[in-house]
């Protein structure tokens, strides 16, 4: 059995622009593009008392919140934050795998500093965030990477929960389906037809039941409703996919706009993918309608894609599949089934017992 912490830091974008411009404080601040087309990429606490939540088109954030002050991402001082966070991190353990900027797992099961309780180091991490960057972080502990994950959200902002291994069980039972890590809007609402509320209504379905109804993720919803996790905390977290994508200030109407906007994101991806190394087998066209619906149009080959001109030849056929309709807000390509081995995740879980100090 393994003692997992994650840390998520709060609001992070938003408060590390709060603290470097002390007139932000206590107001409602919304990071990302004010303009039409503009998206919030992370919104302030006194913001999201508004409804104001990351992902939301600018347009709307400000109608809900009038007084809401639109700031430009700078995303070198959010990834210096993140860096001189890490580095608290590995004071503890080399076991800590970033999910993005503000937030990691980290196995403490064996640590540098000897420590026998997870919940002690948490609470240290989080007064030394607190005193480094003067930034907030809030912190979940148990078993596992899904109970930890769903831990760390209980208290937030500035919190610490921990689920014991002898009360995890019990604990997911209670859960609302809507707070399971992996399951959307989309999924919640299929699962509440089938009459599925609480991790309690999900324990209930045979694990064919759900692979019948929910593909490859009927087999991750079986073992959560039993607070299985298997996965280990990974340093070396493997890539899964690599992408580019644009918003625009006018709808794209056309198919020669569309192909040279993605002519333009191709140029985008191929940087990366050579800064990366990284070359793939599938490539997928993301868009956007102007109502905020978004289609994907994939194809897998069976070559390497690695350059240029393998991309525009790929995502000319996908652009030819898709409707215009009433026009595109966004564009995206993604390049997938990379040049590395994925991780297996799917072996049966192993018997623990539940002996270790939290």
């Amino acid at each position: 059995m393994r003692k997992i912490i994650h840390i998520d830091m709060d609001a992070f974008y938003a408060s590390v622009e709060q603290r470097d411009n002390p007139e932000l404080k206590g107001k409602p601040v919304a990071v990302g593009g004010s303009s039409e087309r503009g998206v919030v990429a992370a919104a302030s606490y006194e913001a999201r008392k508004y409804g104001v939540k990351s992902a939301m088109p600018s347009k709307i954030a400000a109608n809900r919140c009038p007084e809401l002050i639109f700031v430009h991402p700078r995303f070198d001082a959010y990834k210096a934050v993140s860096q001189q966070i890490r580095e608290i991190f590995y004071d503890y353990t080399d076991l800590v795998e970033p999910l993005s900027l503000d937030e990691a797992y980290l196995d403490v099961t064996s640590n540098k500093k000897g420590m026998k309780s997870a919940t002690r180091i948490a609470l240290e991490i989080k007064k030394r965030i607190k005193e480094s960057t003067e930034l907030t972080a809030s912190a979940g502990i148990s078993m596992n990477k899904f109970l930890a994950k769903t831990a760390s959200d209980v208290k937030k902002p500035d919190g610490l929960f921990l689920i014991p291994p002898d009360q995890a069980v019990a604990y997911v039972e209670r859960m609302p389906i809507e707070k399971f890590f992996g399951i959307g809007k989309v999924t919640a609402e299929k699962m509440h037809k089938m009459g599925i509320f609480t991790g309690s209504d999900l324990k209930k379905w045979e694990e064919y039941s759900l692979v019948d109804r929910f593909g490859k993720s009927g087999y991750y919803y079986y073992k959560i409703a039993r607070a299985i996790d298997e996965r280990e905390v990974n340093p070396n977290r493997i890539r899964k996919s690599l992408g580019a994508e644009n918003t625009f200030n006018n709808d794209l109407m056309t198919m020669e706009a569309i192909r040279k906007e993605l002519d333009t994101i191709t140029d985008v991806l191929v940087r990366r993918m050579n800064s990366s190394k990284t070359v793939g087998r599938t490539l997928t066209l993301k868009a956007k309608y102007s109502d905020f619906r978004i289609i994907t149009r994939s194809k897998t080959v069976d070559y390497w894609i690695e350059t240029k001109e393998q991309i525009e030849q790929i995502y000319d056929e996908l652009a030819s599949q898709i409707e215009i309709e009433n026009g595109f807000r966004l564009l995206g390509l993604a390049l997938n089934n990379l040049n590395h081995e994925e991780q297996d995740e799917s072996e049966e879980p192993k018997e623990t017992q539940l002996t270790l100090e939290f």
